[in-house]
This record gives C-alpha cells, structure tokens and sequence, in this order.
C-alpha cells in the first residue's frame, strides 16, 4: 500500500520549471520530499486521513525562490532600524530620522537612563530626489547635533554620517574614502570606511538572532525559501546556526563567507557544501569595485556626470588573482563583486589565471552584478562556465533619463544588464535582490518589463534565473530550484498568474510558502 501524503497542494497551475517548463494541476509531500507531481486526481491517491490538503483556487505553485545574492542583516536591520525604501524627499527622510531618534529617546525614557545611542538609518535613495547629492553633514546635523547619526545609501557603498558620528570615528576612518569639500568631510563616506562604521553598529549575537527572526519571516512573506548570504564580520553565521540547532531556521543558507575570512573557513573544514540540511558553505566573497549609484563602479572610461571620476578599485587585480588562486588551492570557487567594465575585466583575469579550477564543473565561479559587461566579457563568461548573479531590480536605475542615464549616459545605460544577451550567449543566469529590495517578484517585473531588448527576457526565464538559476549557482540543482519527484520541497504558491499579469507581475501576493515540506507562510 502506498504511504499517504503529509500535504497535497491542488487546485493550482503547478509549474515545475525545467527546461522545458512543465505544468501540472497538483503537488505531494512527504517527509519534505515532492513526491508525487501531476494531475490532481492522480495526485489526490496519496491523500490519507491525517494528510494536509490546501485548495488554491487557480493559483499558480513555483519552486521556491532562492535569492542568489543577498545581505539578510541588513534585511533584519531594515525591520529594526529607520528604512527609508521609497521616500521621495530629502525633507521627508530627515523626518523619518527624526521620528526614529524620538522613538529612541522614548525607549531609554522607560529604562530610566539616557541614551546616546547611534541613529541609523538604511536605504536611502537620493537619485529619486529634485537634487542629486548625497545626505550631507549638515543635513543629518539637523537630526541631531549631539548624537551619532549615520545613513546608509541604498547601495551600501556609500553613507553619510553627522558631526557627532564623523567625531566618533575620526581617528580610524581612512582618508582616502571620506569626502571632503574644501578640505572639511562632507559627511559622505565611501567603501573601506564603511568598515569602520559597520564595527559601531553592528549587531552582537542576541541582536543578530533577532534580526535573523525578522528577515527570516519577511522572506517567507516574499516566498522567499532559499538565500545565498554575503557575509563579513558578523555574528550572522552563529545565529543562523542556533536556529537551526533549535530547528528553528526553515530558511536555505549558503554562506560565502568574505575573502579575509578563507584561512579560518578553511582550517574550520567548512568546505563547500559542508553543513547542515538548512545551512552550508558557499563560496569566497570578494570585491573588484563599488557602485554606479556611489559613482565608486570601476569604469574603463570616466563617468558622464564626472569626466575626472573613473570609479574606484575596492580589490586590486593584483590582489584579487592572489584571492582566486588561494582559494582555488583550498577547493573554494569565489564570487567577486564586479559591476564596471574594467572591474569585470579583473575578475574574468583572476579566474581564468586559475583555470584548473575553472575546469571543475562543479565548482561554481560566478560574477556579482556584472552590470556593465561588454560582448567580449559576456562570450568569455560563457565559454568558462562563470555565472551572473545579477540582480534585476537595479533596472529601476536603467530608465531613460534615471540615475544611470545621469551616471554613464545613454549608450552605457542601455548596455546594463543585458540578460537577454547573456541568456542567448549561454551565460548561466541566477538571480537575486541585494536587498534593493529583496522581492523576487519585483525583480522578474523588472526584467519581463525591462527598458530595451536587450535587457528584456521572457516570464519563463526571469522565474528560473531566480529558482533554478540561484540553485545551480550553489551546486544545488540536484535537490532545489525545480518541482519534480525526489527533490525537497520548497514551494511557493502565488495568487494570480505572472504569465496572464506580465505586465504587472510586482503586484501579484504570495498566497502561500512552503520550505521542507512545512507551511512557514499563509495557507
């Protein structure tokens, strides 16, 4: 007699997304397991008297979206701190900064002591604002003369901190990336020295449990089952592990830890792919460059809105080789952030310097972002197999007359994230948010509704690039990223089609999350 299902998902438009897409009419669990995938009266034999069965009324079931590239502290900072997503004003996120600081004083009312405790903020966005600059000293002043204020841009590559923070930190910021204006800070602090920032107000472990708590439940609400977390001096990995201890965690983890961290990962023996069901070792992270918003991407030519400014290198090519062959040397693939055309020149360089490595099939290099790649790096990205993360919400930048039309100009602006080209190139594609935001289906409405053909991919496409895409990417695609017998299931349901609502897919609700078999989301 064949074992009862534990849950039946039916009524729904399931789409197992292979390559070729297939659809059916219901899904089977058992033991976190699809079991069963097919019609739903074939699928309704595996119903048993304890079997949990949930009716979608003509919803559509996806894999589970992994997002391949993503920061889940700042996604739980975001819950905890002053988020300034979407405020189209400079007045208007001074006002939010003052209301979050009213909130603190408020709170160390009631513990009877003072507090002069930092005032953060995350992900503003200045690009959307009557004036394109940067939240300056003089403008977070205002918030506060006495106490730290400091505001991350969007793109965390860039912040902007008061006097009283700029005073705290002085001594340990390195020069080179404050900015200055006749010689005096401007109060805008740029890559190396958001390190020093980040050592402030960064989360100790009680914190960062909390924070893992609260991005873990908005992931879900997202239908988000499985990230690839980049992670750097944090506690995260130690939380993520005392959920999981605590069966707790029912979010997928690949953890590519930074590149200053490879000598302990490595005597550690966390080698790639070691680890629990829920949380394991991804690959090395490390920079090229910055970011076109933080004008720190590194460019081969200068940018349109600066001709004296070409970018930065956050890595130098030197140094990112050493990085590559380091790690290839303890068996790791690295991921290297690079946005620019020449950044991405490096770390094509650096990979290719360690092509025994390359020629590992199951050791997956991969390229962060890779905005700004030309023909010549897209063919080479494909012929060695190296994988695009990218992150298709930054197309809310790639508008005519937005931030990267200001930023590079208009034949650049058109060349961003060409993921149709990749895809036709045979660049294998996965996609995340980095957090700007992490909404999985904001960015497939971004890519199915792109500015130019070029950028522009089927619904299809875009939906595999951010379940099957992100599973490759991590040697995952034996077990996740499409629904068929035998792999686990991590399953979204969504309420309306992105195939009969393309035009609209951002505006499509998550009806239902599933991770392991266990409903962690509606139904």
């Amino acid at each position: 007699m064949t074992e009862a299902a534990d849950l039946l998902l039916t009524g729904a438009e399931v789409h197992a997304l292979t390559d070729p897409d297939r659809t059916a009419e219901a899904v089977a669990v058992r033991d976190g397991e699809i079991v069963r995938v097919g019609p739903e009266y074939e699928v309704r034999f595996l119903e048993g008297v304890e079997t949990d069965v949930i009716e979608l009324d003509g919803g559509v079931v996806l894999p589970g979206f992994i997002d391949a590239h993503t920061h889940v502290q700042l996604l739980g900072q975001y819950e905890l701190h002053a988020d300034l997503w979407g405020i189209e004003s400079r007045g208007e996120c001074l006002d939010a900064l003052r209301d979050h600081a009213a909130e603190l004083d408020a709170e160390s009312e009631d513990a009877d002591s003072p507090s002069d405790d930092w005032v953060v903020g995350f992900r503003y966005d200045e690009s959307a604002w009557d004036a394109d600059r940067p939240l300056t000293r003089e403008d977070l002043d205002a918030v506060s003369e006495d106490r730290p204020v400091a505001v991350f841009r969007i793109d965390v590559h860039s912040a902007s901190l008061n006097g009283a923070a700029l005073e705290r930190l002085r001594d340990d910021l390195p020069e080179s990336d404050v900015r200055t204006e006749s010689g005096d800070p401007t109060g805008v602090i740029v890559e190396d020295a958001l390190d020093v920032l980040w050592e402030h107000v960064a989360p100790d472990r009680e914190d960062a449990r909390e924070l893992l708590v609260a991005a873990q439940e908005r992931a879900h609400r997202l239908g988000v089952t499985g990230v690839h977390d980049m992670v750097r001096n944090t506690t995260l990995p130690w939380a993520y592990r005392a959920l999981d201890r605590e069966d707790c965690l029912r979010l997928r983890v690949r953890l590519n830890y930074w590149a200053d961290h490879l000598d302990a990962v490595s005597e550690a023996g966390l080698a790639p792919g070691a680890g629990s069901e829920f949380v394991r070792t991804g690959a090395i992270k490390s920079y090229t460059d910055g970011a076109i918003g933080s004008h720190t991407a590194r460019l081969g030519e200068p940018y349109d809105d600066n001709p004296e400014e070409h970018g930065q290198w956050v890595i130098e090519p030197d140094e990112l080789r050493e990085i590559v062959a380091d790690a290839a040397a303890s068996d790791f693939p690295v991921a290297a952030h690079a946005i620019g055309d020449a950044a991405i020149d490096a770390a094509l360089d650096a990979f290719e310097n360690a092509d025994a490595a390359l020629e590992d099939p199951n050791r997956r290099y991969r390229i962060e972002h890779a905005e700004l790649a030309d023909d010549e790096q897209i063919d080479r990205m494909a012929a060695a197999g190296v994988v695009a993360s990218a992150q298709p919400n930054f197309l809310q930048w790639a508008g005519e007359g937005g931030l990267y039309d200001r930023r590079l100009g208009v034949e650049r602006r058109k060349r961003a994230d060409r993921f149709r080209g990749w895809l036709d190139a045979g660049v294998p594609v996965a996609f995340g948010s980095d957090c700007m935001p992490m909404d999985p289906l904001y960015g497939v409405d971004q890519a199915v509704n792109a500015p130019t053909d070029a950028q522009r991919i089927s619904v299809t496409e875009a939906l595999r690039a951010y379940t099957y895409g992100g599973a490759f990417a991590a040697g995952d695609e034996d077990r996740l990223g499409t629904i068929e017998v035998g792999k686990t299931a991590d399953l979204v349901a969504l309420e309306r089609s992105p195939w009969e609502h393309s035009e609209a897919i951002d505006e499509i609700g998550v009806a239902l999350t599933v991770v392991d078999g266990d409903v962690v989301y509606g139904g």
